[in-house]
């Protein structure tokens, strides 16, 4: 489900996106992030780098979910300064899947996958913050409009 919001202020558009927290959903979140970007004078590059990010945060929620009705909320907001991205899951501690094979074989290796994601966040965009709590996780995206 898409839904844009126009806020009090004139110059802040929002775009939110809700998808089943599924690996096949992931690239429709990509999608959405390349339709917001294009409002934005970002370059290619740019643009790829924050559809890599969405994806990067997606795909985390989805290695993490283990259950059937999780979701991912995508809420991107444009002002004349940023694109911020909210990318939460509804994932809580409970619901957690079991690690896969390959996951225990690089956690013993002393590979913290969770930490390359978001070295590989950081690196894409601007800010990254990340907050997780008993009821899921909040990974906030940040790319600064070109002056």
């Amino acid at each position: 489900m898409t839904d844009t919001q126009i806020s009090a202020d004139p110059c802040t558009e929002t775009v939110q996106l809700t998808i089943p927290c599924r690996a096949e959903y992931v690239g429709v979140a990509r999608l959405t992030i390349l339709g917001v970007t294009g409002r934005i004078p970002f370059s290619y590059d740019e643009v790829e780098d924050i559809r890599l990010a969405v994806g990067e945060a997606c795909t985390h929620a989805v290695e993490r979910t283990g259950t059937d009705t999780a979701t991912i909320r995508i809420t991107s907001t444009l002002d004349t300064v940023a694109l911020t991205i909210e990318v939460t899951d509804n994932i809580a501690e409970a619901d957690k899947a079991a690690p896969s094979e390959e996951a225990r074989l690089l956690e013993e290796a002393g590979v913290d996958q969770a930490g390359l994601g978001a070295l590989l966040m950081e690196i894409l965009v601007d800010e990254v913050k990340i907050d997780t709590s008993p009821t899921g996780t909040t990974v906030l995206l940040t790319k600064y409009t070109p002056k």
